[in-house]
């Protein structure tokens, strides 16, 4: 033990003493923890300290706890996205704060806005029944009808489709629906679709129809509605510019006498152009020619077979021959012949 005694170097007691002595550490007073270089200018330090029991307890619910206030700061939560924060106790849970007037004024507005744009405002001539134009004409009716019905069942149509053959209703049908709201959506959704190479035309029907009524109203309501509507009808026929036109031109014609008509002048042809027959027309004879004067003259013409007088016209006489051909010659002949030698005879075919 000697040896190692003497072998031990030499410690120097002024150099011990001018070693530094640690500095003291105060163990009373509570750690800080070097701030951070963007938080210098943020405030105190927000790093929780146990202080006491309640700092304890509030440690343990998971809030921080402000060490120069002594309470959890504003906005702290219990690490849940709740919107509730702990009691002083850690126990329980209290609820967040509720909204101000002005945020659930501004969050009603937004919602009413909203359902505002999504459902447009309904139109005042709105009505159960729509009025379809520009179909297809060439496309039989019960096709049309079916189509129509496949096309409108997506808003739940009353059937059936209304449509018609005559001639003023053609290229037309009505689609009737339980409430105007459902009437407004097809309206929008199948307006200008293009059903057999024609886009069609909608709007809202006038009345709505009957079998909407049947559905919706008792039977008393039913014929209420038919009366109404046939009365709609005659007023409407009965203020029809056309109609009022014609009635003021009958209501004219009563009043005043209608002149006669004029007698068309019987369109005549002349004996000249008559075709030719066996019987034969003479006129303007000389007074006080006889049948027999005649046949002295005609009868040199072969084939005569009859000569006819009027009693009371004795100015005319028929001549009547086998053929056609002995009158064709026989007229020839004696046209404009004087039997009186003063008054020219005029000769011409007998009308058939």
């Amino acid at each position: 033990m000697a040896e190692i005694a003497d072998a031990a170097p030499a410690i120097d007691a002024d150099a011990v003493d001018a070693t530094p002595a640690p500095p003291a550490i105060d163990v009373s007073a509570p750690a800080e923890a070097p701030a951070a270089p963007d938080a210098l200018d943020a405030g105190p330090s927000r790093i929780a300290t146990v202080a006491d029991e309640e700092e304890e307890l509030a440690a343990e619910a998971g809030v921080l706890v402000d060490a120069a206030a002594g309470e959890a700061p504003d906005g702290a939560v219990n690490g849940a996205a709740d919107g509730t924060t702990a009691g002083a106790d850690g126990t329980g849970a209290e609820p967040a704060s509720e909204p101000t007037a002005g945020d659930v004024d501004m969050n009603e507005a937004g919602e009413a806005g909203e359902e505002a744009a999504a459902e447009p405002a309904e139109p005042e001539d709105a009505c159960e029944t729509l009025y379809l134009q520009n179909l297809n004409e060439k496309v039989r009716l019960s096709v049309m009808k079916e189509t129509l019905a496949l096309l409108f069942k997506p808003y739940r149509p009353v059937l059936p489709v209304v449509a018609h053959r005559n001639l003023r209703m053609r290229g037309q049908a009505f689609v009737s629906f339980a409430d105007t709201g459902a009437a407004l959506r097809a309206k929008r959704d199948v307006a200008e679709f293009p059903l057999y190479g024609k886009a069609i035309s909608i709007s809202f029907a006038r009345t709505r129809a009957d079998a909407v009524v049947a559905k919706l109203e008792d039977a008393d309501g039913v014929a209420a509605h038919k009366a109404e509507r046939l009365a709609r009808k005659k007023e409407m026929r009965r203020s029809n510019p056309l109609r009022q036109k014609q009635r003021a031109k009958l209501k004219a014609g009563a009043e005043e006498p209608a002149e006669p008509l004029a007698k068309k002048p019987r369109l005549q042809v002349p004996d000249e152009y008559l075709p030719p027959n066996s019987v034969l027309f003479l006129q303007n004879l000389a007074e006080g020619t006889t049948a027999d004067d005649l046949r002295d003259v005609f009868g040199q013409h072969p084939g005569l077979v009859e000569i006819r007088t009027i009693p009371a016209k004795r100015d005319i006489a028929f001549v009547e021959y086998a053929d056609e051909g002995s009158a064709t010659a026989a007229k020839d002949a004696l046209h404009n012949f004087k039997i009186d030698g003063e008054t020219k005879m005029k000769v011409t075919y007998a009308k058939k």
